[in-house]
Parts: C-alpha cells; sequence; structure tokens
C-alpha cells in the first residue's frame, strides 16, 4: 500500500512540550493505530494485486503443512507462492519507478501508457491565497489546477474525473492520501491529456481522490518530467525539455 501526501493539506504533527518521556507515553494513543489497520485490512478486497498476495503466501503456507505428508505436491505449491509473490513485486516496482522519471527510463512500460511532457515555456501567476493556480484541460474537460511541489503525485477530485472519464486502473496498488482530516482511500489512473498554457502532458499518472473536494492538483510526477520549474518574483516558470515536437491538440 502505497501513502501520497500533499503539502498543502498534511496535517501538522502534534508536539508535546517538555513533559518528559512519561507523559509522552500517557499521551500516546493506540487507536490510531488500531483504525490505520482496519483500513488497511479494508482495502484487501478492493485490490486484485493485494488479493493475489495473499493467496500466494496462503499456498506457502499450505505447502510448508503438508510437505511431510506429500513433499512433492508441498515443494510445487511453495514454488508457486515464490513465483507469484516475485511476480507481484515486479509490478509494484513497475509502477512505483513511474512516479519517478529516473527510474522510469530503466523500467519497461508492459502496457501502461508512456508519460510524456512537451511544449513550450509557461509561466503562472501567484494568486492572491498565496497559491499557484492554472487552467487547464483534462481530456478536453477544464479544470483550475493548484501547482503543489510537495505533492508527491497529480491528483483530481472525483467531479474532474467522472467529467473527464477517468477510470481506475485495475490491479493497480491501493493508494491512501495524508490529508489534513487523516488518511483518506485513493485510486490510481492515467490522464489520456492533461494540457496547460504551452504544456502538453500526455499518459501521466493520476489519482482519484474524493476527499480532495473539488481541488485538483498538479504534482511532482508530472513537474519532474519538465527540464526545469522555478519562481521568479510572483511568477513560475515552467520549462519542458527541448527539442519538442508540437504541441498539437488531442482528437
Amino acid at each position: 500500500m502505497v501513502f501520497l501526501q500533499s503539502s498543502v493539506e498534511a496535517a501538522a504533527p502534534r508536539s508535546l512540550e517538555n513533559q518528559g518521556p512519561a507523559a509522552y507515553m500517557l499521551h500516546m494513543e493506540t487507536s490510531p493505530i488500531w483504525d490505520q489497520l482496519a483500513r488497511s485490512l479494508a482495502q484487501v478486497p478492493q485490490s486484485d494485486l493485494l488479493m493475489a498476495a495473499v493467496a500466494a503466501m496462503a499456498l506457502g503456507i499450505l505447502g510448508s503443512m503438508i510437505i511431510r505428508r506429500a513433499p512433492a505436491f508441498g515443494k510445487l505449491l511453495r514454488a508457486a507462492s515464490t513465483l507469484g509473490l516475485m511476480g507481484i513485486l515486479l509490478l509494484v516496482v513497475l509502477q512505483v519507478s513511474r512516479m519517478d522519471p529516473r527510474f522510469e527510463m530503466a523500467v519497461p512500460q508492459l502496457g501502461l501508457p508512456e508519460q510524456v511532457v512537451e511544449g513550450g515555456e509557461t509561466r503562472v501567476d501567484l494568486a492572491r491565497d498565496g497559491h499557484f493556480w492554472l487552467r487547464a484541460t483534462v481530456n478536453g474537460e477544464s479544470a483550475n489546477f493548484l501547482v503543489d511541489t510537495g505533492a508527491t503525485i497529480t491528483a483530481v477530485s472525483a467531479q474532474t474525473a467522472e467529467a473527464a472519464g477517468l477510470e481506475a486502473r485495475g490491479g493497480a496498488l491501493p493508494i491512501r492520501m495524508q490529508t489534513a482530516n487523516g488518511a483518506i482511500a485513493a485510486e490510481m489512473t492515467s490522464i489520456d491529456e492533461l494540457r496547460f498554457g504551452n504544456v502538453a502532458a500526455r499518459g501521466i499518472d493520476a489519482i482519484i481522490a474524493p476527499g480532495l473536494g473539488t481541488t485538483n492538483v498538479i504534482g511532482m510526477n508530472l513537474l519532474s518530467r519538465l527540464s526545469s520549474w522555478r519562481v521568479e518574483g510572483n511568477t513560475m516558470i515552467l520549462v519542458p525539455h527541448h527539442p519538442q515536437p508540437v504541441v498539437e491538440a488531442a482528437d
């Protein structure tokens, strides 16, 4: 299970004043731990990947239990368990590597769309609320996005996802996103085309996060695929890699 955090909505940790170790033990609550464990277990039936991992582990346990009575069959089950877990680990590595272009270049896509960010320099002015907002289109549907350099991955609201026809990716890792209101469940998807200013991003991974309300976020998985981004005064400057093909609108 992957945990992601957005710097805009991240909850600040509560600090204990100088009360000593005993006070820390007194204030430590175990209920959040059990709540998190319960949420994690609840995600298992909803994820094909986790269900496959549970099935593979069950085969290994069963093989170990019967290996004395039926050595050949027990070894077969244990081998199947090992191969299954290795395959699941490979899928996890493939999906996590897509969040960082440095690793993505060394890992095959295996049917997932190539993530490309191209176009020309785009400037975003600082809004009155102190954040950088831009107007974008998601598969042709207009939406406002917050540019958040503290967000691991691009995120879209449930409303934007529905309007743009985004669907959760089957077999993806279960995602939990940490916000000011606690951890929320999210689903992985791919955006065919995300356009803003002079930039076009295609095949970009994103999460559908109902807990974000109407907010959409451009995260580092997109920004890291630019040649550079920087802030000069009250302007954020986004520069794709050059040379780039001509940016053409999707059909």
